[in-house]
């Protein structure tokens, strides 16, 4: 057994756990921890410097989306510590994995008003799955293998541990055990999965006409979407996901119907408006994706699966459901399928499927012609067809976000990574960055808009640092874009502060931190210098591609407030 101080516990703890990342920016309650890194001459462990520490929760977070994996943030007290507030609130909707380890200013002075002291339990608990404020220096190893667990297991989520000065203390050490048994081998209790439900609801999938499956971001965290493929292939279903499952179904499939909700295709919310019956797996049902919850669905049986027991009948009644994780639930209906030969007539469904065909093909959305203005559409287009949907893609949130989501085919899980629930601005640049260092060898882009890009800039200065070649594409309209089409449509056009007046010149900004900067105007232009663009980052080098798009364009469809989910609009 060896002798460690509080602060080298923290680093060998997560030597032990096997994490290969930290995303940080040191002050002084955590420098002993800093100094860990040195004393320690800990090469397990890469240290990502950021220039701000809301920026290290979402590159963190980026990571841990695109890898399955845990993300690990370290930040001092005080600013730093609610600094970190937003990124962590943006995991907790998301319901995405992240330890953050939070310094505290010493034991006796808690509660004394002193330098950099906040209450980082306190301000984080609405937030955070679980939190630690952490009084003896020998557990450290037990809570941090603790949090871990706990921040991976069942619905996932963010795990703040606050650590006060004092417990830190290089010059103190004690022993290190580091225990690989864990003192919680469950917190919540699952019950075991009803065979006589499993099978009930195979066969009201069977005998439905109109049934639909309604996958959530769920099916990503629980790595089931072979599983989802299997199901939804054998018996036939269409399938429509959430802005939060797209590449959980290939986007190119014929029976995927795409996103549904607020901005979704005219499909998929047709579709699930006159369905009778709704497979719902992995999701929460919230408002983006319901409209009015009185108008919902209203001929649907709805069946629901979550791991969360809170998720359940939340906001839509759910006829049957089964508490558990999604890829043994979707394991078990497999295997009863296979092994009492169930099927799908599919002269049953075949006037769905037609109804379905048709919605599919019609054309709701005419986009205007220009010769010379750039619609973002088809900068997305273009980009999916060049890529052949197999980039990663980091988006922020506004239109740009909605554009993506929509013109960009997402063919695997992971790759698309966005803020749904929270919908945090300066998300893209920071976590496209988390994915680059998870994958240097993958093409990683950033979609983003000239608001969104302004909150998280200053990370181009951590991308030059760590050699991050990635392609960042700034939707510029030159105003909050999302923001505006609300104001068109909801207050008779009238822009307050939706406008900016003065924009940084992006390709000299850029340029600045040692980047490529380059402007893109003429519609003509696409295709030329978005292979050029993908060309240099292959190279090696970040490209700021700032595309001067149609500042009037809106996104549609977009859903009829307090209307069903077949109200849609799709033109000014």
């Amino acid at each position: 057994m060896i002798l460690l101080s509080g602060a080298e516990m923290v680093i060998q703890s997560l030597i032990d756990l096997k994490i290969q990342k930290i995303f940080g920016y040191p002050g002084g309650a955590i420098l002993d921890i800093y100094d860990a890194f040195k004393t320690l001459q800990c090469k397990k462990i890469q240290h990502i410097l950021v220039r701000h520490e809301q920026a290290a929760v979402h590159m963190a977070d980026g990571y841990a989306r695109a890898t399955g994996k845990i993300g690990v943030v370290l930040v001092t007290s005080g600013p730093g510590a609610t600094n970190s507030i937003t990124g962590i609130a943006t995991a907790y909707m998301d319901s995405i994995p992240l330890l953050i380890i939070s310094g505290q200013v010493a034991s006796n002075l808690i509660g004394s008003d002193a330098f950099q002291e906040c209450d980082m339990i306190g301000i984080s608990r609405p937030i955070v799955k679980h939190s630690f404020l952490i009084k003896k220096t020998i557990d450290i190893p037990n809570i941090l293998k603790k949090s871990i667990l706990l921040a991976t297991t069942g619905r996932p989520g963010p795990i703040v541990i606050d650590l006060p000065k004092d417990i830190l203390n290089q010059k103190i050490k004690k022993k290190y055990y580091f225990s690989k048994k864990n003192d919680i081998k469950k917190y919540f209790y699952l019950k075991k999965i009803s065979y006589t439900k499993i099978k009930n609801i195979i066969k009201i999938l069977i005998k439905a006409k109109k049934p639909i499956i309604y996958a959530g971001g769920g099916i990503i965290h629980s790595n089931s979407y072979k599983e989802l493929y299997k199901l939804a292939t054998i018996l036939n279903i269409p399938v429509t996901l959430t802005l939060m499952s797209l590449g959980a179904f290939p986007g190119n499939h014929p029976q995927n119907l795409s996103m549904i909700g607020m901005h979704g295709t005219y499909s998929a919310n047709m579709a699930m408006h006159n369905s009778d019956v709704i497979l719902a797996i992995g999701t929460r049902f919230d408002d983006r994706t319901t409209n009015n919850i009185e108008k919902y669905c209203p001929y649907a049986k709805i069946i629901h699966i979550d791991i969360d027991p809170t998720s359940i009948s939340k906001t839509i009644h759910a006829d049957i459901h089964i508490i558990g994780d999604a890829k043994k639930i979707l394991k078990k209906i497999l295997k009863i399928i296979y092994l009492k030969k169930y099927h799908i007539d599919k002269k049953k469904i075949k006037k769905w499927w037609k109804s379905i065909n048709t919605w599919k093909n019609k054309k709701n959305i005419i986009l205007s012609k220009s010769e010379n203005i750039i619609k973002p559409q088809k900068i997305i287009k273009e980009l999916y067809l060049l890529t052949k949907g197999k980039a990663y893609i980091a988006s922020d949130v506004g239109q740009h976000q909605m554009f993506t989501a929509l013109y960009y085919k997402f063919h695997k899980p992971r790759h698309w990574i966005n803020s749904g629930g929270l919908g945090t601005m300066g998300f893209g640049l920071p976590a496209a960055l988390g994915i680059k260092l998870a994958f240097p060898e993958h093409l990683v882009i950033c979609i983003t808009g000239d608001g969104s890009i302004q909150m998280n800039i200053q990370e181009l200065s951590t991308a030059k640092q760590y050699n991050l070649p990635i392609l960042i594409i700034n939707l510029n309209n030159q105003s909050l874009g999302m923001v505006k089409q609300w104001q068109d449509l909801i207050y008779n056009g009238r822009h307050s502060h939706s406008y900016m007046k003065s924009l940084p010149n992006f390709i000299k900004l850029s340029q600045s931190y040692g980047h490529i900067g380059i402007l893109l105007k003429k519609k003509k232009d696409i295709q030329n210098t978005l292979k050029k663009s993908l060309e240099i980052v292959k190279k090696g080098s970040l490209v700021f591609l700032d595309v001067h798009i149609d500042p009037l364009e809106h996104i549609y469809p977009m859903q009829i407030k307090n209307g069903g989910m077949n109200d849609m609009i799709f033109c000014k």
